[in-house]
């Protein structure tokens, strides 16, 4: 009886060993003592068990944190820089065969390539240009690990710390800027305000001008009249004194002058 169900639990052992499932977001490889047999597809694969070993691989996109170091600039600036990569595994063969710990090799590869770039470039070039520095890095992983059959598709900079002292004077330099524009904004406020009220004092005497133009027209333009009126009685006068002297006889009104009287008084 005890036989029995010995060779019952080694049974289940082969058929255990004989079946390895492989979720969709994976795939492997199968070595047959040591060699590579064939590629472990999603769901279920059967193996010849002791004998063939399986191997899976996640070849979803996944991301590598790059430990922060300390790197020099081209101007000897020290700035301390941390980074993340993603990839993913688009070869599974060459992932296994090609390279011990890809992982591995990617951070290492990572750290050693951005030493390289930042020391090709200056401070200010280095804290102004991180996109151009992002994609620098990522061309030159991916190109470099396309021999291990992982792609890279992104990489982000995280932090670009300069020195204490370097740091200090960017924030004094901050603050004067910030002072400066404030300044500015005041000044240029006070200006827009002198000219709105010089233009509403211009505005109004202008008016007040025009207005008295006008007043000064009408004035002109009646007296104008009024001595253009004056003007012909006065002639309608002299020629009644003209006619008199020559003893002509002519009918004039005996109130004439009375009338030529209160004419000229208005």
């Amino acid at each position: 009886m005890y036989l029995e169900i010995f060779v019952g639990l080694i049974i289940l052992y082969i058929i255990i060993k004989s079946m390895v499932i492989v979720n969709q977001y994976e795939l492997g490889l199968v070595f047959r003592l040591g060699k590579v047999s064939r590629v472990l597809a999603p769901g279920v694969n059967l193996l010849i068990p002791l004998i063939e070993n399986p191997v899976r691989v996640d070849v979803r996109t996944k991301v590598i944190d790059v430990p922060s170091q300390e790197m020099i600039t081209r101007d000897n600036a020290a700035v301390s820089i941390d980074a993340v990569v993603y990839y993913r595994v688009i070869d599974v063969k060459r992932a296994l065969l090609e390279v011990q710990n890809y992982q591995y090799a990617i951070i290492n590869l990572t750290q050693t390539t951005l030493r390289a770039i930042i020391g090709s470039m200056e401070l200010d070039e280095a804290l102004n240009n991180r996109e151009y520095i992002n994609t620098k890095l990522s061309e030159t992983l991916d190109k470099d690990t396309d021999a291990w059959g992982v792609k890279v598709e992104k990489v982000e900079l995280r932090e670009i710390e300069p020195p204490t002292d370097i740091k200090n004077a960017m924030t004094q330099q901050m603050k004067a800027e910030r002072l400066k524009r404030a300044a500015i904004l005041e000044a240029e406020g006070e200006k827009q305000s002198k000219i709105l009220k010089a233009e509403g004092i211009a505005q109004s005497l202008r008016i007040e001008a025009e207005g008295q133009a006008k007043a000064i027209k009408i004035v002109a333009e009646s007296a104008q009249q009024y001595f253009k009126d004056e003007a012909q009685l006065y002639k309608a006068l002299e020629v009644s004194r003209d006619v008199l002297k020559e003893n002509t006889k002519y009918v004039i009104s005996e109130n004439i002058i009375d009338i030529a009287k209160k004419f000229i008084k208005k």
